[in-house]
C-alpha cells in the first residue's frame, strides 16, 4: 500500500501572502503519496498509489510545506502487517539565511503520528516484504465472503475477525493501521488502547502467491462498549475505515452487518450505536438495517402503512439491538417502498407522515423561545445551539439546522437578530419567517430523504 509518494506542487503564491511560492509545496488532498504493497515488483507500478482526503491535522490547515523545492514524501506500507518505509527527499531547501525563516520540519510532524521501528531503505523494505507470508490475521474469524473481481476474472475471498490487545503483535499492528485515520478521516483522533473496553474488527483479503496463502489489510472498525445500568452495555462505533483501492466493492456493507450481528448475540447488549456519525456511514446504517429488519413481521406491507408503531420499536430491540431513532428511519425506508408514490392519497398519506417528524424541530424552538429561557442573546438559533433541548435530529435530517447551515445569509440575520431584540420581539420576528421557512424547508428535507430512502432501496433490490 503506498500513501504518499511523488513531487508535491507549489502552492499558489497569492494564498499564502508574502511567502516565495517556489519554495511552498501543496500537501493537500490530490497529491498521491501512500502506497500499499505485496510484492518487491509492485515498486515498479504507480497503480498502488492513493491520496490522502485530508492532511491538515499533519500539516495545518493550509496543507502546505514551506522551504523546499521538488518535495517528495514517500509512506509505503507492507499489504498485510504494514510494515512501514518512511522517508522525505527533495532537490533543493531554504537555508538559514534565507529571511530568518527556516524550512518546515515535515519529517518531524509525519514522525509524530506513525510509530518508530519504520525503515528508510528501500532494500529494508523489500527484505520485508519478502516476510509477508508469514502475516497471519489478529484474533477470531467472524466472517468469510467473496467478491467477484472482473478484472481478474475470478471471486476474491475476504475475512473479518475480532482482536483485542492480548492478541500477540496486534497492538503493534494497530499502531501502524491507525495512522491511515489521520489521512481519511477529517476529525480522527488516537484511541485509548490500554482502555479494555475497545473492540477491533479487522477485514482482510485472501490471496495465492506461489502456492502460499497471504492476507491484505482492508479495513477496520474500532467499537467501544458503554456502560447501561444496571446490566447491559452499549456498543458505539467509535472509528470505521475502508482503504481507497478496496472502496465501492461492498467491504462497508459486510464489515458494518458482521459486526452488528456479533453484538446481537450478546444478551447483554441493549443497543448498538455510532459517535458521530459521517453521511456515508448513515447511509451504509440505513442499507444493512433495513437489510435485516425486512423481514420482521412487524414491517410487513400492511403494518407498514398503519404508521409507525411501538411494537416495531420492541421488536427491532429485542431481535436486532436497533434503537428506536433508527427503527424509525428504518420504517420510513420501508414504507416508501411499500407505497405507490403515483397513487394520491398513499402519495400524500407517506408526506404527511415524514413531515410529522421533520417538524419536531421547529415546534422545540418556539416552545423554548417562548418559555423565555436565558437572556435575549442567548436565544438560540434553529438547530445550531449544542443545547440537549435542541441539538441536531437524530435521524441527520433536522430541517432548521440545514436550512441554516445551507444559508449563511439567514444565519447571520438571525444571529444580529439575537443580539438586538428583546425575547419578545425576537419572537415576533420568527414567527413572521417560521411559516415561509418552514414550508420551504420541509419540502426541501422531505424530497432529500425520498432520494436517499430510494438509493437504499435500490441498493437492497441488487443485493
Amino acid at each position: 500500500m503506498r500513501l504518499f509518494t511523488g513531487c508535491l506542487h507549489p502552492a499558489s503564491g497569492e494564498e499564502q501572502g508574502n511567502m516565495t511560492p517556489q519554495w511552498l509545496c501543496s500537501i493537500g488532498p490530490g497529491q498521491g503519496y501512500i502506497r500499499t504493497f505485496r510484492f518487491p515488483e509492485d515498486l515498479e507500478d504507480d497503480s498502488t498509489t492513493f491520496n490522502p482526503e485530508y492532511s491538515h491535522q499533519v500539516f495545518g490547515d493550509d496543507e502546505v510545506a514551506f522551504g523546499y523545492k521538488g518535495l517528495k514524501i514517500l509512506l509505503y506500507y507492507n499489504a498485510g502487517n504494514l510494515s512501514t518505509l518512511f522517508r522525505i527527499e527533495y532537490t533543493s531547501k531554504v537555508n538559514e539565511n534565507f529571511d530568518c525563516v527556516e524550512a518546515d520540519d515535515v519529517e518531524s510532524k509525519i514522525r509524530k503520528i506513525i510509530p518508530p521501528g519504520f525503515c528508510t531503505s528501500t532494500d529494508d523494505f523489500v527484505s520485508l516484504l519478502e516476510k509477508e507470508v508469514n502475516f497471519k490475521p489478529f484474533g477470531t474469524l467472524l466472517h468469510t465472503y467473496s467478491v467477484h473481481n472482473e478484472e481478474a476474472g475470478e471471486d476474491i475471498t475476504y475475512q473479518i475477525y475480532q482482536a483485542d490487545m492480548t492478541c500477540p503483535g496486534f497492538r503493534e499492528y494497530h499502531e501502524r493501521l491507525q495512522t491511515f485515520l489521520m489521512w481519511f478521516i477529517e476529525t480522527a483522533s488516537f484511541i485509548d488502547v490500554d482502555d479494555e473496553r475497545w473492540n477491533y474488527f479487522l477485514v482482510f483479503e485472501k490471496y495465492n502467491k506461489d502456492g502460499a496463502t497471504l492476507f491484505a489489510t482492508v479495513g477496520y472498525m474500532t467499537v467501544y462498549n458503554y456502560y447501561v445500568y444496571p446490566d447491559k452495555t452499549r456498543p458505539r462505533v467509535s472509528q470505521m475505515l475502508i482503504l481507497p483501492p478496496f472502496q465501492g466493492e461492498g467491504h462497508g456493507a459486510q464489515l458494518f452487518e458482521t459486526v452488528h450481528r456479533y453484538y446481537m448475540s450478546s444478551p447483554t447488549v441493549l443497543d448498538i450505536t455510532a459517535e458521530d456519525p459521517s453521511e456515508n456511514y448513515v447511509k451504509l446504517r440505513d442499507f444493512v438495517l433495513v437489510k435485516l429488519c425486512q423481514d420482521l413481521p412487524c414491517f410487513s406491507s400492511e403494518k407498514l402503512m398503519q404508521g409507525f408503531s411501538q411494537e416495531m420499536v420492541t421488536e427491532a430491540q429485542q431481535k436486532l439491538k436497533i434503537n428506536k431513532q433508527h427503527t424509525r428511519r428504518v420504517y420510513e425506508i420501508l414504507r416508501l417502498r411499500a407505497t405507490d408514490m403515483g397513487d394520491p392519497e398513499q402519495s400524500r398519506g407517506y408526506r404527511l407522515d415524514i413531515k410529522k417528524r421533520l417538524i419536531g424541530p421547529y415546534k422545540r424552538v418556539q416552545a423554548l423561545i417562548k418559555k423565555g429561557q436565558g437572556c435575549h442573546n442567548q436565544v438560540p438559533a434553529y438547530g445550531v445551539c449544542a443545547s440537549p433541548a435542541i441539538g441536531t435530529s437524530p435521524l441527520g435530517t433536522d430541517p432548521c439546522h440545514q436550512y441554516l447551515r445551507r444559508n449563511n445569509k439567514k444565519q447571520r440575520e438571525l444571529a444580529k437578530m439575537r443580539r438586538c431584540l428583546r425575547p419578545e420581539e425576537l419572537t415576533n420576528q420568527l414567527n413572521q419567517i417560521d411559516l415561509n421557512m418552514q414550508h420551504e424547508q420541509l419540502e426541501e428535507s422531505f424530497q432529500q430523504l425520498v432520494s436517499d430512502y430510494r438509493r437504499v432501496l435500490e441498493r437492497l433490490a441488487q443485493a
